[in-house]
């Protein structure tokens, strides 16, 4: 008994003692000894500390760390100057923020081509293992994280606008250019030709898209400029596009029916035409995952219409080109760079000489199973479209304020949101985006509007070339990201959510700062 209480005794005398200031401070220069030893001794081989502290083990770091640590950012520098001139990924330092762009345009030529013989190209089977069971690679997720019967219905507008012979006597062709009217966007552009989707497949005609004047620069060569295919692969096929320019120039085709072109409807069919019912009416029941003022919207007007566009753009924008690959690369790395380069390098567990990484054995399963992952980029992330500016004559129009008030309604669920990637014409946005320093801002670098300036004007101003290719990157990158705020009263947004909807991200939801202006 005598033995315990003078442990007790002494443990709180011990107590008394370490929680004064002065041990404290010797307690402190004790640990601090410890780790600056273990640092002058970082040469020694590693082996050396396998029997030391858990302490010690913490504070043995690469000489790569200890660089950093004291201001030293060329291993960084040179690791991401490195991926700068390489942003194809071709080069032996792999950056996992960028992708093989030349390999991935390949494999989209190959999984956008039927096989010799075969009726499917060379598409994994989903439904069975037959080609007939096959199913788009380009749909990712499971069923009921896409709108209902989205595998299905893109499957089967692709075997319309493939047809095993396009010099049968009975395939009919629409023809038609991509809209040019002055204060045209790129939205709606694109809802035009999903309106000239549907009216072909609901005549049984194969949709053969045109002169799309926003490709018309010098970034697209070759037979791609002033074609959609510059930025994705196109519609249809080679041999029916040649046939069906082929035989426009010919009367009796004419006469006949086989050729029409979009002058032959009217806008009201194009713009609020019939959707297809070829799948029945999947729009009846959409999961509700969208939220306007604080309510799920179950239902509305124009629900056909919002599951047919998202089934059109992502057929049309199924598969990107080569061009288009090399601008999300360049996107990616100037905003994500630094950060791949610091998480790489902090990864590797041998010197960095002279800049460049040495060439690891390459395996089977880095080829086969991993290639096929999507770039890094920093996650979770929202993306964030705020349109203002002169679409206050189509729809309500609100601060930068009420899209951040929705972005901190997301992140009180997920708590690990931090990072948000925001596309906008303003650049008093941009501006504000800096009053909120707990959240991590990406965004293009490109010149935005100042004052009052119509979208038509501004889009002038960046010349053809940027005005087409940096929206189109935020719209793919707004349809990767993890959750979306935006307007659904504009088509871009609406869009975009169609994408999403289309790429395994409903049950992410959608918060808007406002509804299409015809629910």
């Amino acid at each position: 008994m005598e033995q315990r209480s003078l442990e007790r005794v002494v443990s709180q005398r011990a107590l008394q003692i370490g929680s004064s200031y002065p041990c404290q401070i010797c307690v402190l220069a004790f640990l601090s000894g410890v780790c600056l030893t273990s640092l002058f001794l970082v040469g020694l081989p590693i082996s050396t500390f396998t029997s030391s502290t858990t302490l010690i083990s913490h504070c043995n770091v690469k000489q790569d760390k200890l660089e950093r640590w004291f201001g030293d950012k060329r291993p960084l520098s040179l690791l991401y100057s490195s991926w700068s001139n390489q942003s194809s990924n071709e080069g032996k330092s792999k950056a996992p923020h960028l992708e093989n762009c030349k390999l991935s345009a390949q494999t989209n030529e190959r999984l956008d081509t039927r096989l010799v013989n075969h009726t499917f190209p060379p598409w994994k089977g989903h439904f069975s293992s037959t080609p007939q069971g096959a199913y788009p690679p380009w749909i990712k997720g499971s069923d009921e994280e896409n709108y209902p019967l989205t595998r299905k219905v893109q499957r089967d507008i692709w075997l319309h606008q493939h047809p095993l012979n396009c010099s049968d006597g009975n395939v009919k062709f629409l023809i038609a250019d991509w809209e040019r009217i002055p204060g045209f966007g790129i939205g709606a552009q694109i809802a035009g030709m999903s309106g000239l989707l549907a009216i072909a497949i609901i005549q049984k005609r194969i949709l053969v898209t045109s002169y799309y004047n926003r490709a018309d620069h010098n970034g697209c060569k070759g037979s791609s400029r002033s074609s959609w295919s510059c930025y994705f692969l196109p519609e249809t096929s080679p041999e029916c596009r040649d046939r069906a320019f082929q035989i426009m120039k010919q009367k009796e085709a004419w006469e006949k029916g086989i050729i029409t072109i979009k002058e032959n409807y009217t806008s009201k069919e194009i713009w609020s035409g019939r959707t297809p019912r070829s799948w029945g009416k999947p729009w009846s029941y959409l999961q509700p995952t969208t939220d306007i003022n604080g309510s799920l919207i179950a239902y509305h007007r124009k629900m056909d219409r919002r599951w047919w566009r998202a089934q059109a753009v992502r057929y049309l924008m199924r598969f990107q080109t080569e061009y288009t690959c090399n601008l999300l690369n360049h996107a990616r790395h100037a905003a994500f760079g630094w950060e791949a380069a610091q998480m790489v390098l902090e990864s590797q567990f041998t010197d960095f000489p002279e800049g460049v990484e040495k060439a690891a054995a390459k395996h089977d399963i880095e080829s086969f199973v991993w290639s096929s992952h999507k770039p890094w980029s920093p996650r979770p992330m929202l993306s964030m479209h705020v349109r203002m500016g002169d679409k206050a004559c189509e729809m309500i129009v609100v601060g930068f304020k009420e899209y951040m008030h929705l972005a901190e309604r997301i992140r009180k669920h997920f708590p690990n949101l931090k990072s948000i990637w925001l596309s906008t014409e303003m650049q008093e946005v941009i501006d504000q985006s800096r009053l909120y320093p707990h959240w991590t801002f990406y965004y293009t670098n490109v010149t935005r509007q100042t004052g009052n300036m119509t979208m038509a004007t501004y889009e002038a101003s960046l010349g053809r070339e940027t005005s087409t290719n940096y929206p189109l990157v935020n719209f793919l990158l707004a349809s990767e990201a993890d959750f979306f705020v935006g307007a659904l009263g504009s088509t871009w947004c609406f869009l975009i959510d169609g994408m999403r909807n289309t790429g395994g991200k409903v049950m992410s939801g959608y918060l808007s700062v406002n509804k299409d202006r015809f629910w």
